[in-house]
């Protein structure tokens, strides 16, 4: 006997064809049977749900969550069962356990401790806080620069880069899916094209991925997409472009541009990926994006505060807002907050981009879906943290037709499992892990909105991890059945 069955749904098996009429059986964790099946334990009877894969997160920011928050509540409630951490370039590791894993990360990284340097030691601590989904990692430039070479605003040494290259190594050879970069952040935008190639180059001979948050998304975005695609080619290894975009109405557009580079690149055979956020407004280390000497006051003018530690009662408002209430000028404002004490640990929401650009990056082939959510939950985080995979669905697949609900689940499950080598996840299919969502594809919503960030979405009314049953009806189970994923070799696009 099973021991679950889901019965009378439609199932769209997460590759992209037309969903068919039958029964789901689950046994041991993985799916037993697909179509008339056997009797099971427990039976739910699904009529007029869809039964699809476990979406599939390929860039989140929940290497310290795992530990904060480790049932993982916010991702599960909106059909997440797996998550790609370490991305734009912080991971949890390697680190020193004689220095502060979140450093480099100014607070993205929180919630790290000092038990453990490397990834099997990461690993080992995150199971032991009993996951609620299934976690699978990134080892960070920024992350592996720190700890060599702290916040050393120069090129490395001969030795430096060879201890660099040791770190990504070997947490490749455990395991890890690639190297990431985020070009944007401090340490690494003191790097130059040649010190990432020879980093990217380990992930390469590993037949794993180089991801990264690109140099500028703005008024550089053309020679960003130049460079990544170069590290790419000399490095010979798989490129993803983490959340695509262009920032800034200047810039509006250029996405087009920017993925002919890319499509002329997979026509002369190079691999390449990317992935998207369904949202006009971005995220990120609020100083990150600010000169101190010379505060850009048209981007504070659109910047709403997300978390800041120094300043709890400016989260959730936007800084025009709090410096016409306090009469001051906004560029003072910016810097007063940026130099207080914990001010470098502010997280922002910048309204940055075009809803067309978003459009025109789901309309690309292969486009996949990444939440880039910062998981502080004592702010006003950003309401992709809790939305991301359902506005996909309810907007751009239900509201607007911009992608069939068949090839959005594809993109969000099968694809990201094969790119980021998920062994037999992201199908329905005969011995592969149940990772499954049930949902009703007329009533899913995305329900988080940025005044109301933390609200779960609506129209999901069952998540399976690893064949448990994890979550009904928006109600978490005691269920914490996630497991921390190796990276098995792929070969995208054969």
């Amino acid at each position: 006997m099973n021991d679950l069955v889901i019965r009378n749904v439609e199932i769209l098996d997460g590759l992209g064809g037309p969903a068919v009429t039958g029964d789901v059986a689950i046994e041991g964790g993985r799916i037993s049977q697909v179509g008339d099946v056997a009797a099971g334990r427990e039976e739910i009877d699904g009529e007029g749900q869809t039964l699809v894969p476990g979406f599939i997160d390929t860039h989140s920011h929940d290497d310290g969550a795992f530990f904060r928050h480790p049932d993982m509540a916010f991702k599960m409630a909106q059909g997440v069962t797996t998550v790609v951490s370490g991305n734009c370039g912080f991971s949890a590791i390697p680190i020193d356990p004689d220095v502060d894993p979140g450093r480099a990360s100014g607070g993205i990284l929180a919630g790290l401790d000092s038990t453990f340097t490397d990834l099997n030691g990461y690993f080992a601590a995150a199971l032991k806080k009993g996951p609620g989904i299934n976690n699978m990692m990134l080892v960070g430039h920024n992350t592996t620069r720190t700890r060599v070479m702290g916040m050393e605003k120069r090129a490395p040494t001969a030795s430096e880069l060879t201890a660099m290259k040791g770190h990504i190594q070997a947490a490749l050879e455990q395991g890890a899916c690639g190297f990431s970069t985020g070009l944007i952040y401090r340490p690494g935008r003191w790097s130059d094209t040649e010190e990432v190639i020879e980093l990217a180059t380990a992930a390469g001979d590993a037949g794993a991925l180089y991801t990264t948050h690109m140099r500028n998304e703005g008024d550089h975005l053309l020679d960003a997409v130049d460079e990544a695609l170069t590290i790419g080619r000399d490095a010979n290894v798989h490129l993803h472009i983490s959340h695509h975009k262009s920032a800034g109405p200047a810039n509006w557009g250029k996405v087009g541009d920017s993925l002919r580079k890319v499509n002329e690149a997979l026509t002369a055979g190079q691999p390449v990926t990317l992935d998207v956020y369904p949202y006009t407004a971005g995220s990120g280390r609020m100083i990150e994006y600010f000169n101190l000497n010379q505060i850009n006051r048209q981007l504070a003018e659109v910047i709403r505060i997300a978390s800041c530690p120094a300043f709890r009662q400016y989260e959730g408002r936007m800084l025009k807002d709090i410096a016409a209430e306090q009469a001051i000028d906004i560029c003072d404002l910016t810097y007063s907050i940026l130099t207080a004490p914990l001010g470098d640990r502010t997280i922002c929401i910048q309204f940055i981009i075009d809803e067309q650009d978003i459009v025109t990056n789901l309309q690309f082939p292969d486009m996949m879906v990444g939440s880039d959510g910062i998981p502080d939950l004592k702010g006003q985080p950003h309401p992709r943290l809790f939305g991301t995979f359902p506005r996909i669905l309810a907007k751009y697949v239900r509201d607007d037709g911009i992608l069939t609900l068949p090839e959005a689940v594809r993109r969000m499950t099968s694809l990201p499992a094969q790119v980021f080598g998920m062994s037999q996840r992201g199908q329905i299919k005969t011995d592969y892990w149940a990772d499954l969502v049930l949902f009703d594809p007329q009533t899913i919503k995305d329900d988080a909105t940025y005044d109301d960030p933390k609200t779960q979405p609506t129209g999901i009314s069952l998540v399976v991890i690893n064949g448990r049953v994890s979550m009904r009806e928006n109600m978490q189970t005691s269920e914490r059945s996630g497991k921390m994923l190796r990276y098995q070799r792929t070969a995208f696009g054969e």
